[in-house]
């Protein structure tokens, strides 16, 4: 957090467009995902399974259960940079406009390339916003939170994305090969990605 707000001051601008572009991404690539209708990423099966019962849209859904996510930062002790608020600000209202103009495909092939292009559009976005150091989202804050009460990494994340993920598919949420290519693709993916799109601090 400290590394966080030491960068506000350094290129703010710079840092300001490509966090934006990182979000903008993110949020286009759940859209792309979605209709490619092979299943969706954990967080978003949730959303879309809650989004069945409730007279909200997927991405109102999102925004609400990032605010949920945060206060549960708290207990945990964990403080939210100026990127983890605007990731549970504008990923929603990004993914309900991806949703509203993007086609959905009938080929099999062309869902599959939607599937592709959304893991790598996914690992690119991540890429960009945590790239700027201005902190986490509200979903990996929540895991950090936890390995710092002592969880190993993989059984968090296990727990938190396992959790939503059974919640949302018994709310109706899609499930599919496009769920499991995503879990298995993203963390690799943005091995890769996030060291290129960090953004160092200037000496």
């Amino acid at each position: 957090m400290e590394l966080s707000r030491s960068r506000l001051s350094d290129r703010p601008v710079v840092r300001s467009l490509r966090l934006l572009l990182g979000l903008v991404l993110f949020g286009l690539a759940l859209a792309v995902l979605l209709h490619g209708g092979l299943g969706l990423d954990p967080w978003t099966v949730f959303s879309f399974g809650v989004s069945r019962h409730v007279a909200l849209s997927l991405g109102a859904v999102t925004v609400i259960s990032s605010v949920v996510v945060l206060l549960l930062w708290i207990p945990l002790r964990q403080r939210p940079g100026v990127g983890t608020v605007a990731n549970a600000l504008i990923v929603g209202p990004v993914l309900d406009l991806g949703v509203a103009v993007l086609p959905t495909p009938d080929s099999l092939v062309v869902r599959v390339l939607f599937m592709v292009l959304a893991v790598v559009m996914v690992a690119v976005g991540t890429g960009f916003y945590v790239g700027v150091g201005w902190g986490p989202g509200p979903r990996d804050g929540l895991m950090t939170g936890l390995v710092r009460l002592g969880l190993p990494l993989y059984l968090a994340r296990t727990l938190i994305e396992g959790t939503v993920l059974v919640i949302g598919w018994l709310l109706g949420g899609t499930v599919g090969v496009a769920t499991v290519v995503y879990a298995l693709a993203v963390g690799p993916l943005v091995g890769r990605f996030l060291p290129r799109l960090t953004l160092p601090p200037t000496r």
